[in-house]
C-alpha cells in the first residue's frame, strides 16, 4: 500500500490567530541559544501553518504567509532560500528571545531528559501495534547528543521517509536556488524543433503556453516555414517504470512530462497517470505551437535535437527549495524522483535509478552521517529494497537543524506540520499538546509505518527524531501508536 497523501486541512484557522511564528528554526552558538530561539518563535509553527494554508499555494519555496513574515524587519531567525553566498543561503539574524523558558512561568515542568526518555519512550514502542521490529533515535539537535536510542543502527524499510534523505541529498549537491530547465531548441535549417527535456515534473500547461509562444516568435524572426517536432527525453536513462509498476501515486520516471502525468488535473496524492508521459507532453506542445502560428507537419516523433541546433525558448522550474518543500509537505514521488535524478546528473552518474542510488549515496556519505546498512534504491520510499537507519535519519534532520549547512534547511521547512499541513494535517487534534510542535514525514507501506523530523519540549529545546516500524498490521493503530511517541517528546516532566 502507498502512502495516502492527504490535502491539507480546511478547518477555520481563528482560534489561532494570537500566534506568530517564522519560516526557520536557526541553532545558535549553543544549547541555549536554541532552547531560548526554540522557545520564544518555534512554538507559532501553529500560527505560521494555518496562514499558510490561508494564503494559499506554494511561492518561491515559502509559503506565503511564512514568506511575508521573513520579509518583516526584525523577523525571527531562519535562512532566506534565495542567498547569494556561492554555498547556498545564510542564516537570517535571529530577533532576541521574546519569551523565557516555557516553563519558567509555571516553575511546573521540565524537559525530558535522557532517562526520562526511557521510562516514556519505551513502553509506547513496545506497543503491539508498532509491529514486530521498531526502532528509534533521539538527539538534541543543539548538541547533537543523542538521547535515545533502540536500535539506531538497525535497516529498516523506511518508506517515503527516505525523501529526507534524498531531498537532502539533492539540495548538498546543487544548493537551494538551482532550478531545473526545459527547453525548445531548433536545427541550424529550421526545419526541426525540438521540445528537450530537462527532468522537471512540475512541468504545466502553462510552461509550455510560454515556451510555444517563444519558439514561435523564433520563427517568426527568422522567416522560418512549416517545420517538425520531436521531443528529446534522453537526459534520462535506465528504465522509467518503477520497481512498483504501473500505479497511481507514481508516473513513468521521465526527462519530459507535464503536471507529473496525471490525467485528473489533481496536484497532489493518488491520481490515474498517463502511460506516455513525455508523448503528452510534447502533443500538448505541438497544439500550443499551433495556437501560435506555427505550422507543425507531423505528430511529434521521439528523438535528439539535430546537431549544430540553437536554443530558442527555454523555461526553468522554481528553485529547489519550493521543489523539496512541496516533495515532502506533500509525500510527493514523482518530484523525489526527479530530485534523485538531479543529483545523479550532478554526480556525473546515469539518471537512472541505479546512478541516482550511487549518487544520493555518495553525497550523504560525504555529509558525514552514518550509512551502515542504508540502501537507496529508489528516492521516494516506494521500493521496498530501501533500507535505512534511525541513525541516519535523525542525524541527518539534526544537521539540517544546525549551522553549518544552510542550504539543507528546506528539509526542515518542508516537513508537514502536526495539526495543519500535508500528510500531518488531519493526525494531531487542535487539543493535542503536539499540534503545531511537530514537524515530520510520514511513511506508509503495507506493513511498515513510520515517522522522523523535529519535535519542540517542554523549554523549547529542540529534538530531532526517528521512529521506524515494520510487521504493523493496522496502519490507524500504528499511526497512532507513532504520533503518541512524538508528541512525548513535547511534554515535560513533573
Amino acid at each position: 500500500m502507498a502512502e495516502p497523501v492527504q490535502r491539507p486541512t480546511d478547518e477555520p484557522l481563528t482560534r489561532w490567530g494570537k500566534w506568530k511564528a517564522p519560516k526557520y528554526l536557526k541553532r545558535g552558538s549553543g544549547p541555549h541559544d536554541l532552547r531560548l530561539v526554540a522557545g520564544s518563535a518555534v512554538l507559532g509553527l501553529v500560527v505560521a501553518a494555518g496562514a499558510a494554508l490561508a494564503a494559499g499555494p506554494w511561492d518561491s519555496g515559502q509559503r506565503k504567509a511564512e514568506r511575508d513574515r521573513v520579509a518583516v524587519r526584525q523577523s525571527a531567525g531562519g535562512a532566506h532560500h534565495e542567498g547569494t553566498a556561492p554555498g547556498g543561503p545564510k542564516p537570517a539574524p535571529s530577533a532576541p528571545a521574546v519569551l523565557k523558558a516555557l516553563d519558567a512561568a509555571s516553575g511546573s515542568a521540565s524537559p525530558v531528559g535522557a532517562s526520562g526518555l526511557e521510562a516514556v519512550l519505551t513502553p509506547l514502542l513496545d506497543t503491539p501495534a508498532l509491529g514486530s521490529v521498531r526502532t528509534a533515535v533521539v538527539i538534541d539537535a543543539a548538541t547533537g547528543k543523542q538521547l535515545y536510542a533502540r536500535g539506531a543502527a538497525t535497516p529498516m524499510t523506511p518508506a517515503s521517509t527516505v525523501k529526507i534523505a534524498t531531498t537532502a541529498a539533492a539540495l548538498s549537491a546543487l544548493g537551494p536556488t538551482h532550478r531545473i530547465a526545459t527547453t525548445v531548441t531548433l536545427s541550424p535549417d529550421s526545419r526541426t524543433l525540438t521540445l528537450v527535456g530537462g527532468g522537471d515534473p512540475t512541468l504545466d500547461k502553462g510552461a509550455l503556453r510560454s515556451l510555444a509562444a517563444d519558439a514561435a516568435r523564433s520563427l517568426r524572426d527568422g522567416g522560418a516555414g512549416p517545420v517538425r517536432l520531436r521531443y528529446d527525453t534522453s537526459r534520462y536513462a535506465g528504465p522509467a517504470l518503477h520497481p512498483i509498476g504501473p500505479n497511481e501515486n507514481i508516473a513513468p520516471v521521465s526527462a519530459l512530462m507535464a503536471d507529473e502525468g496525471r490525467l485528473d488535473r489533481s496536484d497532489k496524492g493518488p491520481a490515474p497517470r498517463t502511460a506516455d508521459p513525455a508523448g503528452d507532453a510534447a502533443r500538448t506542445f505541438a497544439g500550443l505551437l499551433g495556437q501560435a502560428g506555427v505550422d507543425t507537419r507531423s505528430v511529434p516523433t521521439s528523438g535528439r535535437a539535430p546537431a549544430g541546433s540553437r536554443t530558442v525558448a527555454t523555461h526553468l522550474s522554481k528553485p529547489l527549495s519550493d521543489l523539496v518543500e512541496r516533495a515532502l509537505t506533500n509525500s510527493d514521488n514523482d518530484i523525489a524522483e526527479a530530485l534523485a535524478r538531479q543529483t545523479a546528473l550532478k554526480a556525473g552518474e546515469p539518471a537512472s535509478f541505479a546512478g541516482s542510488r550511487r549518487a544520493v549515496t555518495a553525497r550523504l556519505k560525504a555529509l558525514g552521517l552514518p550509512l551502515t546498512g542504508a540502501r537507496l534504491s529508489d528516492g521516494s520510499g516506494l521500493d521496498r529494497a530501501d533500507k535505512v537507519t534511525a541513525g541516519l535519519l535523525a542525524r541527518l534532520l539534526a544537521l539540517a537543524a544546525g549551522p553549518d549547512h544552510p542550504e539543507l534547511r528546506p528539509v526542515l521547512t518542508g516537513l508537514p506540520i502536526a495539526g495543519f499541513s500535508g500528510t500531518l494535517g488531519d493526525r494531531y487534534a487542535a487539543t493535542s499538546p503536539a499540534t503545531g510542535l511537530i514537524r515530520a514525514k510520514t511513511g506508509t507501506l503495507t506493513g511498515v509505518n513510520s515517522l522522523s523530523g523535529t519535535a519542540v519540549d517542554a523549554r523549547g529545546r529542540l529534538l530531532a527524531f526517528a521512529f521506524l516500524a515494520s510487521g504493523t498490521t493496522s496502519p490507524d493503530e500504528a499511526e497512532a501508536s507513532l504520533d503518541a511517541l512524538a508528541t512525548t517528546l513535547t511534554k515535560g516532566t513533573r
